[in-house]
């Protein structure tokens, strides 16, 4: 987006950016639940908007990959909040919309974050999500790279993204392991903003 306002003339130095922080108090990997070699991993995502450009296609196409027997065995995948009517998810848990401590909680009984979201230049939902701990399979587009690079892997385009997450699945530790220095937090958010 700064790029944006510099190429429409506005002087860079008067420009700062100033990346997103959700409330470590509330979203953190304190509860976070452990995955057990055998039980199925746990795939989430939850979104207040049921617009399309959510990430709704590509949450249909892991529901689609559910119904089939090699990845219904070792995958679950939970949706939570408003869901679209264009894009129904059959073989998916569906959660109501949730928030705080509650929203928190439940993202933390999960192993991977999955956002498809498409040209939002920031959003809170993957942050909050890598905050609880969950490694990010997420769309390379908008700002979310700009939050995600280096805690998940990313996929530009539903053809890939079966492969993008059998590498996610084989790396999740790795990831995980990067998310114990994730720095986009309230608390820096609003210290470098005060500055």
């Amino acid at each position: 987006l700064k790029n944006i306002y510099v190429d429409l003339g506005m002087e860079e130095q008067k420009t700062k950016v100033i990346l997103a922080g959700a409330d470590s108090k509330i979203f953190n990997s304190q509860n976070k639940s452990i995955w057990e070699k055998g039980e199925k991993l746990k795939l989430v995502t939850h979104h207040w908007s049921s617009h399309k450009n959510k990430g709704f296609e590509s949450y249909k196409l892991l529901d689609s990959l559910l119904s089939n027997s090699d990845w219904k065995d070792i995958l679950q995948f939970t949706y939570i909040g408003n869901t679209s009517t264009e894009y129904i998810l059959e073989n998916s848990k569906i959660i109501e919309p949730l928030s705080g401590i509650d929203l928190a909680k439940n993202l933390s009984q999960n192993d991977i974050y999955l956002t498809g979201s498409i040209n939002e230049p920031s959003g809170n939902h993957h942050i909050e999500a890598a905050l609880c701990g969950l490694p990010i399979l997420y769309l390379n587009s908008g700002g979310i790279p700009e939050y995600c690079n280096g805690y998940g892997v990313s996929f530009t385009n539903l053809e890939e993204f079966e492969d993008k997450l059998k590498i996610i699945i084989k790396e999740k530790d790795k990831y995980k392991k990067n998310l114990e220095n994730y720095q986009f937090d309230s608390e820096n958010m609003n210290k470098e903003y005060l500055e």
